[in-house]
């Protein structure tokens, strides 16, 4: 009897997990944008910002927010410039009376 109790044990627990994870999971409908296949994101599934991550593992589509780049860490992607630039003549400004 204690190997049935198990067993219904681990059911109704994986059964449970289904439950948890449908209810948050909808189905939605793909479509063409010119060459690329779509899907129109639900306004409960909303992702913040303009860009995201999108990957795949398996058969499985991630798709997850990005972070917002800093304007240094894109400047520091960047690669040097190997060009000599000519001095900048920097004139004194004129006198201006208060």
């Amino acid at each position: 009897m204690c190997g049935l109790l198990r067993y219904i044990s681990i059911y109704t627990q994986h059964y449970a997990n289904v439950d948890r994870q449908m209810a948050h999971q909808r189905n939605v409908k793909l479509f063409k944008n010119g060459r690329n296949q779509a899907v129109r994101i639900p306004h409960e599934f909303e992702l913040p910002g303009e860009y995201t991550i999108m990957r795949k593992e398996g058969e499985r589509l991630i798709i997850e927010p990005a972070s917002p780049k800093s304007l240094l860490s894109m400047l520091a992607t960047l690669k040097p410039l190997d060009e000599e630039f000519p001095p900048i003549l920097d004139a004194h400004p004129d006198a201006v009376e208060l």
